[in-house]
Formats: C-alpha cells, structure tokens, sequence
C-alpha cells in the first residue's frame, strides 16, 4: 500500500507529531509511506495531479527523531503522480496557516478532492472537511451534547449572552486551534470585556461559551475511528489533559500534561450521540475534547496525542490506524467504484 500524509510543511514537522508517528508505523508494516505539504501539489497540464513527496529510504528505524531525520534529507524528495497512491491522509493544521498563508486551508481540501476523483481514499473526506474549517462545524451536533454557545461579532450580543449565564464565559476566535486566543471571563474582569472581544472580534467571529466547573480537572482528549472509540486490546485511546498552573487552556500544545483517564458511561454515550454525524460526513480520524459530559471541539483535521496514549497505556494506536485503512483499500479493490470516497472513508 502507497500511503500520502498532507502536512503544513514537511521541513516543520517534529517527530513528536501524530503524523509522523503514523507514517513511520506504515513504513515499518510494510507500506509505502510519504510526507506532502499544501504547497507541493501540481495540476499537469495534461490533467494529472503530481506531487513533491519524501519518504524514509531505510529499511527500519529504531526512532521517529532518525525516520524524520532522513525524510528532511535535501536529497529525498521527489515527483510522484498521486494516481499512485491507495491513500492520502490530510493532516494539515489549518490553524497554522491561517495568516500567513490563507490560500493553505481551502487548497488543501480543494487538493483533496481532486485526489479522491482520481481514485484514492482520502480521509478525512476532503468535501465534508471544507465545511469543518471552523468552529461553525461544532454546532451541527446535537444540543445536548454542547454547552451554550453564541458565535457572533456583536459586543452588546455578546456581553448580554455573558451575563444570561451568570458573568462567567469562555471566549475564543472562531477560527483558529491550540488554545490560541482563549479567555475566561467573569465578573471581576468585567471592565475588560470590550478589549477582550474587540481583541477576538479582529481576526473574525468570536465563540462565546459557557464555562463548565468541570474544566478545572482539564478535558479529555478521544481518539474516534470510523465513529467509535479507538480501542487497542480493550485499551481506548483517551487521555485526560490538565492546564499547568492557572491556565484556562488544557492543550498540549499550550503546556498541558497527560494523564491516564477512565472512560466512563457518559463519555461513551456522547460518542454514541456524534457518532451519526461522524460517519455521514467521512471523518475517519476525529479528535473529541470532552469536559464533564459535554463536548467542547471536534478535531478533524490533525488531532493530536497518539504518542501520549502509546506511553501512557503501552499500545500501538498508530499501527491499529494504519491496519484499519489497508482493510478499507482491500474493500476498494473489490467494489471498485461503487463505493463512493465518501462511504468507504468511515466504513
């Protein structure tokens, strides 16, 4: 299997990444595998679609630092029309690129879906991914599972929101991940309010929430497969993330800390409450952020923390992902066209 893995920029890539942790773990079944940017695709003008990749030329490595180490290599990288590949994961973070490079986000989906027409299962679904480029996409889950939320730009709209819920909120911009630009407000900051949405409100629409006192414990990140938890030997990958100090955000990239996390009935009833949107919308690989028994964001793009769930728990999650996505080429090879991207994405 020749598997692609779309990424912001490959020379920026970590070896702590999930990404790379799943490309390496294709490489050592067997596979295939090779990293891409946004910026490496070309349309021929024949109408076939290239890409520049680079893929680890060893054999085995011991160490993701080694396998990245060798896919940075000057001397790798190479053209490679993408008719070739059985799949392309879009792990790009969108959020990286949002300023200085807008046209990333939607040439990134747009990439996607022309691979797809071209016969590669491309997961997440590239269609459904352009309507997830926002936090917007959150509220097309059920209520019951969200807290309250009011997206909007309006201050006054917004401070009365605020203050409906008791002078205690979270604001964050609409776009954007990572816990960038994430306050909690309350009474005692009420003088505050106008220049921490005016701040927000610049770069766009502002997500006012309510807060959960259940977020003083952190959240939970799950990883959710074909619309279930990812379980390995009865072992889901979930980790629960907790802020350092006071700060509001939990994100591991915001200097939050993992720790092993129980899953309980009620986290497992939430998936079952997304899980119907999940799969009519292809998204093979989600993260779900979880406080309490409320969902907070639905990563779908480039989720995040398979490496913390391999160490806490000892499982190969990595490998179970990739195992999942030869299953689905083998299915392709049989129906052929009559499975739409779409379907086989989450099947």
């Amino acid at each position: 299997m020749k598997i692609g893995f779309v990424v912001n920029d490959v020379m920026s890539e970590e070896p702590v990444y999930t990404t790379t942790r799943l490309a390496l773990a294709a490489k050592q079944q067997g596979h295939e595998a090779y990293l891409m940017g946004i910026g490496d695709f070309a349309f021929e003008p024949d109408g076939s679609l290239t890409a520049r990749v680079r893929g680890g030329t060893a054999k085995t490595y011991r160490s993701l630092e080694r396998y990245l180490k060798d896919v940075q290599k000057p001397d790798v990288e190479k053209q490679m029309p993408v008719g070739e590949f059985d799949v392309v994961m879009l792990r790009n973070d969108p959020a990286e690129d949002a300023e200085a490079r807008p046209w990333a986000n939607n040439a990134a989906v747009a990439f996607g879906q022309l691979f797809a027409a071209a016969g590669v299962l491309v997961v997440n679904d590239p269609t459904n991914l352009a309507d997830a480029l926002s936090k917007a996409y959150f509220q097309h889950f059920p209520e019951i599972v969200r807290p309250q939320t009011l997206i909007s730009r309006d201050e006054e709209q917004i401070s009365k929101f605020i203050a409906d819920l008791g002078g205690r909120a979270v604001l964050k911009p609409l776009q954007g991940s990572g816990g960038s630009g994430v306050f909690l407000v309350n009474s005692s900051e009420s003088p505050n309010l106008s220049q921490i949405i005016e701040a927000i409100a610049r770069d766009g629409y502002v997500v006012a929430q309510e807060y959960l006192p259940a977020a003083s414990e952190g959240d939970v990140r799950m990883f959710v497969m074909n619309g279930r938890p990812l379980e390995v030997d009865g072992q889901i990958a979930a980790f629960r993330r907790k802020s350092s100090g006071d700060d509001l955000r939990s994100n591991m990239s915001a200097g939050g800390k993992a720790s092993k996390v129980a899953v309980t009935d009620e986290m497992h009833a939430l998936v079952e409450t997304v899980q119907p949107k999940l799969v009519a919308d292809g998204m093979f690989l989600v993260g779900i952020d979880i406080v309490g028994n409320k969902l907070m964001e639905v990563n779908v793009f480039s989720p995040g923390g398979l490496g913390s769930c391999q160490q806490l728990y000892g499982h190969d999650y990595a490998k179970a992902i990739i195992d999942d996505l030869e299953r689905k080429v083998g299915i392709r090879k049989h129906y052929r066209s009559e499975l739409t991207n779409l379907r086989l994405a989450t099947l």
